[in-house]
C-alpha cells in the first residue's frame, strides 16, 4: 500500500514530468533506482535508518543516482524528498508514479510471479490473456519465486489469482488438519 505522502510526491513529479515532456525518462530512471533497491538490502536499510541524517542520505543517494545516469529532474526530486526527510517513502513514490503513468497511458499494471522463469512466448501469451480479460493494454512485470514450487500468482490491480502449487498444498494441509 502506498502512503498518502508518497502519492502526493508521485503526483507532483508526474505533473512536472508531463509538463517537461520527460515521462519516459523519469520512468526509466525509476526502473534503474528500483533495480538498485531490489538488488541491495543494505541500500533499503540505509534509506529507512534513523541513524543517518537527511543530509547524509541526500548526498549518498545523489551520488548513487548520478553514477547510475539518472536525469537531473529525478536527482533534484530525490533531493527535495531527502530534504523533507521522506526518503523512506521512495519505493512507494516509485510505485505510485508508475501506477499514475500507466493510468495516463490507459494501461493496467499487472504482476506475474511464477515458480520458474517464463520464456518470451509464455510472457506474450500471458500478457495477451490478461489484456483480453481486462480490455486494456497491460504493463506486465514478471518475477520468479522458487518457493511457489509450481504454478503462478497473477495480480492485476487489487485482484489476485493464485494458482501456485504452494497455496494448493497449504489448502490441502489445512483441510486435512480439520478432518
Amino acid at each position: 500500500m502506498v502512503s498518502g505522502a508518497a502519492q502526493r510526491y508521485a503526483e507532483a513529479l508526474f505533473d512536472l514530468a508531463l509538463e517537461e515532456g520527460a515521462l519516459e525518462r523519469v520512468e526509466a530512471d525509476f526502473k534503474t533506482l528500483s533495480a538498485l533497491s531490489a538488488s541491495s538490502s543494505d541500500f533499503r536499510a540505509f534509506l529507512a535508518s534513523p541513524v543517518y541524517g537527511a543530509d547524509e542520505k541526500a548526498r549518498a543517494v545523489a551520488a548513487i543516482a548520478a553514477k547510475a545516469g539518472v536525469s537531473d529532474l529525478v536527482r533534484k526530486f530525490i533531493g527535495v524528498v531527502a530534504a523533507n526527510r521522506r526518503l523512506f517513502a521512495l519505493e512507494g513514490i516509485i510505485v505510485a508514479f508508475t501506477r499514475r503513468l500507466a493510468d495516463h497511458r490507459g494501461e493496467v499494471s499487472a504482476e506475474a510471479v511464477s515458480a520458474a522463469p517464463l520464456n518470451d512466448e509464455q510472457t506474450k501469451r500471458l500478457r495477451g490473456e490478461i489484456e483480453r480479460v481486462v480490455g486494456k493494454a497491460v504493463n506486465l512485470s514478471v518475477k520468479v519465486d522458487k518457493d511457489l514450487l509450481g504454478g503462478m500468482i497473477v495480480k492485476v490491480g487489487s485482484k489476485m489469482i493464485d494458482s501456485s502449487l504452494k497455496t494448493k498444498l497449504n489448502r490441502l494441509k489445512s483441510v486435512m488438519k480439520e478432518a
